[in-house]
């Protein structure tokens, strides 16, 4: 994870949560590059002491207080090399779990020092990961190859069987120019197997210079008998017509035949391919998790020292809380026209980041490890509306993965789509299956079995984004007001959960609050 969360959030919403001093050149960053590049340049506001209890006592909330001063932050040093860190982690879940009822984990990276145990046992568990992906990958790319070539069949065979559709076309000349097509085709690939007693050969070497001009003329051996032309030549036609005429009504036939068998071949290499690629994304993710990059480059980072016996981690989980305006216009802060407005929603949040700095210590014989060390955790409230929150995740997830895919995705995404293309209109032929798995006349279901190559390359599936180069919608004053009251109330459930902690493990902490 390159980019700080909390600058990543001053960078969504650089008007409440960004330095004053640091709002012009997110703006900037933000157009040209987009949220995680306005990251780089972002910095929270400064954080200094709100009184909440006092401002919710003494101030309306058309003040807006909550945005004057919106970042609550609190930030606890645990320091016991005799215990396990794993109990603190723990007890903080549980609780923001209990307090708040949801709670996602948005960052969780490592890095352990290379004469270190541990780190030759992730390594190792990474490398099986990589090793099991590829081969994956490697069949495939196969399948792939395969259903490339399938589908060059299938479009050809379809051209094919449009010429002998157009024979019974009420058009004359689309007719007449499929009968001309159809005999072209005979005379390349079927009579010319005669040799030199095919109609090409007769017509160079024997100078039956009439005999092809008259192949193409009749349609049937009654006009055979219509053409002045010499017996030798009318006999020589009236075999070939009664050959062709045969071949079209065969090759129709087998042609159809062919087409289906190809079509159905495309549907078992089509499930095959979901099938590797559903094996291979498991592969590919906890190939990706045992990644050590906490930390940014170990070189620059004091903490590893490659002879010690030493691991960082990097935690970072988002307890999601819930503000209703009702109860604020049930005390009369806010009017009950605000109940009828159409306004989003914004939501208390409360940003933990672990970092611990430990001993990993092997427990088991099976590959388990225990960790004694320093956590420093920070606590940070804020409030965020449900787009702001989408953008946080969406821009989170893009900077774990972007960069594993980077190199690939302009290089697959358009053939990709273009292939899925191809292949949904040769399967839906068929009107038995569709890329959701369902049939073709059912209402399309939400199901696992989706489009091989989404599953396998997900980062080439053109999701609906927000337009970077104007940002979010701006608040209203009545979303202002909304924001600012939410704030209020992740301040003090951010306070609520840092003051807990303490509490519960006999540390000063502050006077008694409020539930909100």
């Amino acid at each position: 994870m390159a980019v700080d969360v909390k600058n990543l959030i001053a960078a969504i919403n650089p008007k409440v949560y960004c330095d004053p001093e640091k709002v012009g050149d997110v703006n900037k960053a933000l157009k040209s590059g987009g949220y995680l590049k306005a990251a780089e340049v972002a910095k929270l506001k400064e954080v200094s002491y709100h009184d909440v209890l006092h401002v919710m006592a003494t101030k309306g909330a058309l003040k807006k207080e909550g945005i004057k001063s919106p970042i609550e932050q609190h930030t606890l040093v645990y320091d016991a090399f005799s215990q396990s860190l794993e109990p603190v982690y723990f007890w903080i879940l549980d609780y923001v779990n209990y307090l708040y009822g949801k709670a996602e984990k948005l960052v969780d990276n490592f890095v352990s020092s290379a004469g270190s145990g541990f780190f030759a046992e992730m390594q190792g568990r990474a490398t099986r990961m990589q090793e099991e992906a590829m081969k994956m990958m490697q069949t495939a790319g196969v399948l792939t190859k395969s259903i490339i070539q399938i589908i060059y069949d299938l479009k050809e065979f379809k051209l094919r069987l449009r010429q002998y559709e157009e024979l019974r076309s009420g058009d004359p000349r689309t007719r007449n120019a499929a009968v001309l097509s159809l005999k072209q085709i005979w005379i390349d690939n079927v009579d010319l197997r005669r040799g030199n007693a095919s109609i090409a050969g007769l017509s160079q070497n024997f100078d039956y210079v009439t005999l092809r001009d008259a192949f193409f003329v009749v349609n049937s051996l009654e006009d055979v008998k219509n053409l002045d032309l010499n017996d030798r030549v009318k006999r020589i036609l009236e075999q070939r017509v009664s050959e062709y005429l045969k071949w079209v009504e065969e090759s129709e036939r087998e042609l159809i035949k062919r087409y289906e068998i190809e079509r159905a071949y495309l549907r078992s290499q089509v499930n095959s391919l979901k099938v590797y690629a559903r094996w291979a994304k498991p592969y590919f993710r906890a190939a990706k998790f045992l990644e050590q990059n906490a930390g940014g480059d170990t070189r620059w980072n004091p903490d590893i020292v490659n002879a010690f016996n030493t691991a960082v981690f990097e935690l970072v989980i988002l307890a999601q809380g819930k503000y209703d305006p009702k109860r604020d216009v049930a005390t009369g802060e806010l009017p009950k026209s605000v109940l009828s407005m159409n306004l989003r929603e914004y939501i208390p949040m409360t940003l933990i980041e672990f970092k611990f700095r430990s001993i990993p210590d092997r427990s088991d014989q099976k590959g388990g490890y225990s960790f004694r060390g320093r956590v420093e955790v920070t606590f940070t409230g804020f409030a965020l509306n449900k787009d702001e929150l989408a953008v946080l995740k969406a821009e989170i997830d893009k900077d774990d993965f972007g960069d594993v895919f980077a190199m690939i995705e302009g290089a697959t995404t358009e053939s990709i789509e273009q292939m899925k293309n191809d292949i949904d209109e040769f399967l839906s032929d068929a009107k038995e299956i569709n890329w959701s798995g369902s049939k073709a006349n059912e209402p399309s279901k939400p199901s696992d079995d989706v489009n091989p190559f989404s599953a396998l390359f997900e980062f080439a599936k053109k999701e609906e984004k927000v337009d970077k180069s104007k940002g979010l919608k701006k608040d209203s004053f009545w979303e202002e007001v909304i924001r600012s009251q939410a704030i209020l109330v992740a301040k003090l459930n951010c306070r609520k959960i840092y003051d807990t902690y303490k509490k519960a493990h006999d540390m000063p902490a502050f006077p008694p609050t409020i539930n909100l």
